[in-house]
């Protein structure tokens, strides 16, 4: 393959510094650069992970970041999957998001990968995946299939 992954995707927010604090307390994420644009709008980087960044983008009178649409009604880009960097932290990670009130800590257990989903403040969906330990070759599971071990 001629790529190693996801360099960054775009977000639009309504509020940077609650969007920043969001991703500071549940993912230890680190805001590289906040700048003002021309018009007074506001673009930040936030790095989430070693070689993953948001670019986060709040617009004076751009109203998409209020806007709620459900799960495969959101366009071509429904939602984002966050890889964990190993169990503990995919565990930190969950208990972080449930004290922040972004998710209900239910673990789906897909066969190769567990996964928590989660609501960020400006209402982007958003899952937390991680290697399952006890995955065996070949074997899916549907979405709501509960992990054994959550």
């Amino acid at each position: 393959m001629l790529t190693s992954g996801f360099d960054h995707v775009a977000l639009l927010t309504a509020d940077t510094d609650r969007l920043h604090d969001f991703y500071r307390t549940v993912f230890d994420a680190e805001v590289v650069r906040d700048d003002t644009l021309p018009g007074g709008g506001r673009l930040s980087f936030v790095r989430i992970g070693a070689a993953a960044e948001f670019n986060v983008f709040e617009l004076p009178g751009n109203e998409e970041p209020l806007h709620r649409p459900p799960m495969f009604g959101r366009g071509r880009i429904d939602h984002l999957g966050l890889r964990a960097s190993g169990d503990d932290s995919f565990r930190e990670i969950r208990r972080r998001l449930v004290a922040a009130g972004a998710s209900d800590g239910f673990v789906t257990d897909f066969g190769p990968v567990l996964s928590v989903f989660f609501i960020d403040p400006d209402g982007l969906e958003a899952e937390v995946c991680v290697e399952n330990p006890d995955a065996r070759p070949g074997v899916f599971h549907p979405p709501g299939t509960a992990a054994s071990n959550f």
